[in-house]
């Protein structure tokens, strides 16, 4: 049995998310439908975590068994060949047999993109908001330092989420500006469903009203999502990468 691990790019932008569904159109439908077609066989794609719907990825990765012994760069662009252009396998690699891309990852980060001007460029892949602009480097990071390390994140997740362990340890949120953008790196061993685009519309909301890091800590204190503010809009998140 091969196992072959699979790095994905995708332009989340007309696509109900990752996870199959069975009246929307999604990348792991995609991708398992081109699979079949090549392979002749029914397989199993597992990805390393779940995105949502406008959700982007430049790293996410998937594997799946099958019985084929095939040549990994005359599939990776058999693949290609078929997928629609917003979606690219960029690498394909056998693993051993018992690699699981998701429950074998130990970190996972992502990148959210806020524009300081409106842009067509930009539009599908940025949150427009300008008064971003107004708050420094330095403030942004002390706010969302308060969050740092192990904690039980019910506040900044979906209130459907089905996971009863909301407990997640975030090793590094980071801003960063340049001209066009600003640009927050934030690293976990796991993210709920909405936590990310919630973290970065607390730390914004934060900011705007001078409420420090505090804010943030007593969201998390109260396990309770109408506490946190509201979620930034999906377009401007990508899955940077996934760490084994």
């Amino acid at each position: 049995m091969k196992n072959y691990k699979l790095t994905i790019q995708y332009d989340g932008t007309n696509y109900a998310g990752w996870q199959i569904q069975k009246s929307e159109k999604t990348i792991q439908g995609e991708i398992t439908t081109v699979l079949h077609r090549i392979l002749q066989e029914d397989v199993t794609l597992v990805g390393s975590g779940r995105t949502d719907a406008g959700v982007h990825a430049m790293g996410q990765v998937a594997n799946f068994l099958s019985e084929k012994d095939r040549e990994i760069n005359k599939l990776r662009h058999s693949i290609n060949g078929l997928l629609p252009n917003d979606i690219s396998v960029t690498e394909i690699v056998l693993e051993d047999e018992k690699f699981h891309s998701r429950f074998d990852a130990r970190k996972r980060s992502y990148i959210y993109l806020i524009s300081h001007f409106k842009s067509p460029f930009y539009h599908n892949y940025s949150y427009y908001y300008h008064p971003i602009l107004d708050h420094s480097i330095e403030e942004l990071n002390e706010i969302s330092s308060a969050i740092l390390g192990e904690h039980d994140f019910t506040s900044f997740c979906r209130t459907k989420t089905e996971i009863e362990n909301k407990i997640c340890t975030i090793e590094n949120i980071r801003w960063r500006k340049n001209e066009t953008h600003t640009i927050m790196l934030i690293e976990a061993n796991r993210f709920l469903h909405g936590m990310v685009r919630t973290i970065v519309g607390s730390v914004i909301f934060a900011a705007k009203n001078k409420l420090g890091g505090d804010y943030l800590l007593s969201v998390l204190d109260k396990k309770d999502r109408i506490e946190a503010a509201e979620a930034v809009p999906a377009k401007g998140l990508f899955l940077y990468k996934v760490r084994y």
